[in-house]
Formats: C-alpha cells, structure tokens, sequence
C-alpha cells in the first residue's frame, strides 16, 4: 500500500506499528482497493500525524477526524446534563504546603437534588483539617472556591438545560463567571484561543498555525474499559517542551459514535507574574441515553503574582441517579 507524499516524501511505509504521514491536499489517504470512501475536504490538516498500522488498514480520514476533535460537544454536554438529574458525589480535596506536607483537607458526600426544574446540593458528610475554611466560613483557597463554584449549589440553581450550541459564547462578568469560562475553554475545547489570560497569547490554539509545528500528534486504535476506542495524543516535540501549553492531551473517542469516555490534560505555563502546572483525568460513563461525568482527578501547583502559591490534589467520584 503506497502513501503519497508532498516534497518528495518518498519514505516507505514501515510493518512496524507506527507510521508517519503527511496530509497536505485533498484525497492524499488512498483507500484499501475495493473500499468505496469519502473524505472530509473542509478542513484539511497540514502537519505530520502518527497513525498506528490497525488505523491505517481502516482507511481512516484522518482531517475528518482532527475536525471530530476541534468541534466535540460531546464531553461538554455530559456535564451540563449532569446538572439535570440527581446524583450522590464524593469528594476528596488535599492541600500542600511548599514542603509537600499535608496542610489541610476536605472529605466530603454529597448529593444533587432535583425539584422543580432546580438543582441544589445537600452536604451528607463533611470533614476537614487545617485552615481549608476561613473563620467566617468561606473557603481559604481559591482552587476550593472555584472547585465548590462548579460542583456545588448550595442555593438552588434553576432553569438550566444540556443544550451545548452557543453555551460558551456567553462572555463572563464577575471574576468566578471569568474563571468558569477560561476553565471550560481549556478541558471542553481544547485548541481554541483563550482569551483573557495575559501573556498567554495563541499558546491554546494547538491546532493552528505557529503552535501547531511545536505538537507530535498520533492516532492510534485502543480498548478503554471495554469500549472501542480511537485515541488522539498531543505532546510536544523535544525542542518546543518549554515553550508550549499542553505537554500532554490525549482523548479516548468511542468508535462506534465518537463520544469522548476519557481525557487526560497536562498543562504548564510560567511567566513573570504567573505559573502553572496542572494534570487532570476525567472519564465519562454512558447510563441510559446519557453520558455522565464519573470522576475527576486533579493535580496542580499555581501561584499568581500576590497571591499564595497553591498545591492541590482533588478527586470526585460522582454517581449519577438517572430515572
């Protein structure tokens, strides 16, 4: 099976389980013999992407494919219909000091209650240690707050809808709404331009020209807790580990509908008057017709010029009740 290349590529294809191709024009994936195929033409992605062999022998449309990526609404909407329907959650939350030492903890139960097209959370068992809350009740960190901001309603919410076309076009207003939706942007679209982030600039915009060239990106075939799966992976050349924002994204999509079961982020940024590092999991569940958020690992060190320096581990494990 030939592949042909652009600028006298003339590499042979290897029997080895990784291959490199260029996808520059229109029609360059040739299909197996006898294989009838359509390819997306509309978007066409025009840097190098690693396709393992069980991929290639599908004839897979692999600018079809970076165009599934760049346009999900798949794992967005699981969470917003996890807001539709009750479920009991448990949340463990650990805070470090400069020496990796335990400074202070939340363990908690909780359960979402829906009545009369509202949502509200109903702590069941709560314990903490350190100064994880202020004397007057409010939290003392602000990876907490934005934590209990999102996942927490201690008043109810009301009126909410999974509908995801056009949701995060909303422009935020308070400092919270600001933090929710640079948030959303970096986990539900990936790629896109963040805007708002000083300094940051297209350091988002993975799939563009000008960070694009700094990514290894690979497709391989791959079981997932016993779903079919393809996986995307982004993670930075040697050359450019420094100087990029994600230095790993890899995506489980399910083949047979291309829904997302599973996300791994790792994401770091430093710069005069900030820095970051941070490593998340997130892993989705199908129960009925829905799919649901099921748990959430978090892993991160920031610190923002006048503020503390915060480590933070955090995990939900979430049991959604659906009807």
């Amino acid at each position: 099976m030939t592949f042909l290349c652009p600028h006298s590529f003339t590499r042979k294809a290897r029997a080895a389980t990784n291959i490199l191709l260029y996808f520059f024009v229109p029609g360059l994936f040739l299909p197996l013999p006898g294989r009838a195929q359509r390819y997306d033409t509309g978007s066409i992605f025009k840097l190098p992407v690693t396709l393992d062999t069980f991929t290639i022998k599908s004839g897979f449309d692999v600018n079809a494919f970076i165009r599934r990526v760049q346009t999900d609404t798949t794992f967005y909407k699981a969470f917003k219909s996890a807001h539709l329907v009750a479920f009991t959650a448990v949340n463990k939350f650990r805070v470090f000091d400069k020496h990796d030492e335990l400074a202070a903890s939340m363990d908690s139960r909780t359960q979402q209650i829906r009545a009369n097209d509202c949502r509200t959370t109903k702590v069941l068992e709560q314990k903490t240690t350190g100064d994880f809350f202020k004397r007057d009740g409010e939290y003392n960190y602000y990876t907490a707050k934005l934590f209990a901001y999102l996942f927490f309603a201690p008043v109810p919410v009301c009126g909410e809808n999974d509908i995801v076309a056009g949701s995060m076009d909303v422009q935020p207003k308070g400092q919270m709404e600001k933090s929710e939706y640079q948030l959303k942007q970096l986990i539900f679209n990936p790629g896109a331009k963040v805007s708002g982030v000083p300094f940051m600039g297209d350091r988002a915009s993975i799939f563009e020209e000008g960070e694009a060239e700094k990514y290894n990106f690979r497709i391989l075939r791959q079981e997932f807790e016993g779903q079919d799966c393809y996986v995307f992976m982004i993670t930075p050349k040697p050359a450019y580990e420094h100087a990029v924002l994600y230095d790993e994204l890899t995506t489980w999509f399910r083949k047979s509908d291309y829904s997302i079961v599973a996300r791994n982020y790792s994401l770091s940024y430093h710069t005069m008057v900030y820095d970051f590092d941070v490593r998340m999991k997130v892993r989705t569940k199908q129960i009925g017709p829905q799919l649901y958020p099921t748990s959430i690992d978090y892993d991160g060190n920031w610190h923002v010029f006048t503020k503390k320096r915060e480590r933070v581990k955090f995990n939900v494990e979430i049991a959604p009740q659906t009807p």
